[in-house]
């Protein structure tokens, strides 16, 4: 307790400075500086990890590190589903960042939750590792026959649903979610983006926490894992929404990643997978997996590729 106090204080102390930046690019985000932001949270993980290493040895540190090359790759994984969301309902780029803001606070709540859930599921219910492990497979295999299939946003259950309880402008005003229009309270098209946008969040929290759950019980190390991953996603997003294009067989590697932690978790009882030997084969396959695509580049359509909806050229 006396560790998970600090580090959350830390963690609202750094949402705190996220939001106040936040606030002073209402014009959207150049690509160069979201790379020196991304790397920049990237380097605060190594940091901390740096910490785990001194305080905890080698073994833990070792484990903190494999967690976040999961989850960081999952994130880049989000930003694929992110940018159809974000191009499909032509949102702007102040917008795209409130609600990547927005959208990262409730993963992190939403992270904890599960993570609390898991571990103590598998502590009361031993065999439920099986269906755990299961769950990983399918993923996994549904992650790459997905790769490249179309996405109905207008089928939404939550759009759906939302557009009932609520009328929906046809126009964004600002930043704001609801506005009063003609005496009553209206939504904006920013809160069916938010809305899917949580969605998102919880089947990828579906996905993630089983696979970090695989590779450590640790209840510090998982969700410190899971929140230096999810910390700076709008970064990230600006940041990858130039290249992302490049990294297109990254799926596959996710999928074999998810199915290697499958099996390791079913097996666990037969043979302890090393946390060394996890780590290299999940850095070895999503680094096979980014070397092939730009090695076999994706072959461009036969119309001019447009440019993600929300980016900003302009010089940082």
């Amino acid at each position: 307790m006396l560790t998970w106090i600090p580090f959350n204080g830390f963690i609202i102390l750094l949402l705190a400075l996220d939001l106040i930046s936040l606030k002073r690019r209402p014009h959207g985000v150049s690509t160069r500086a979201a790379l020196w932001g991304s790397a920049a949270w990237i380097v605060l993980a190594l940091m901390f990890n740096v910490g785990i290493y001194f305080v905890s040895g080698k073994e833990r540190a070792l484990t903190f590190l494999t967690a976040y090359l999961v989850e960081k790759a999952l994130s880049i994984d989000n930003v694929f589903v992110f940018l159809i969301i974000f191009a499909h309902f032509r949102v702007p780029a102040e917008c795209v960042e409130r609600v990547n803001f927005w959208g990262a606070l409730g993963a992190l709540i939403m992270r904890f939750v599960f993570i609390l859930a898991g571990i103590a599921l598998l502590e009361r219910f031993s065999w439920s590792i099986y269906p755990f492990g299961a769950l990983l497979i399918l993923s996994g295999a549904w992650l790459a026959y997905r790769k490249g299939r179309a996405i109905h946003l207008e089928s939404n259950f939550l759009i759906r649903v939302a557009t009932k309880i609520f009328p929906v402008t046809t126009k964004y005003d600002g930043v704001r979610f609801f506005v009063h229009q003609l005496g009553r309270l209206s939504a904006t098209p920013l809160l069916l983006v938010l809305l899917l946008v949580g969605a998102t969040d919880i089947m990828f929290g579906v996905d993630s926490v089983p696979a970090i759950l695989a590779i450590s019980r640790d209840p510090f190390i998982v969700y410190t894992s899971n929140v230096f991953a999810i910390l700076g996603f709008g970064w990230l997003y600006f940041a990858m929404a130039e290249i992302v294009q490049m990294f297109h067989l990254i799926h596959y590697g996710l999928s074999a990643v998810l199915v290697f932690l499958g099996a390791k978790i079913i097996l666990t009882d037969l043979y302890k997978v090393p946390t060394g030997l996890s780590f290299a084969v999940i850095a070895v396959v999503l680094g096979f997996s980014v070397v092939a695509s730009l090695i076999w580049p994706r072959v461009s359509p036969t119309s001019p590729r447009q440019r993600p909806t929300g980016t900003n050229r302009r010089a940082s």
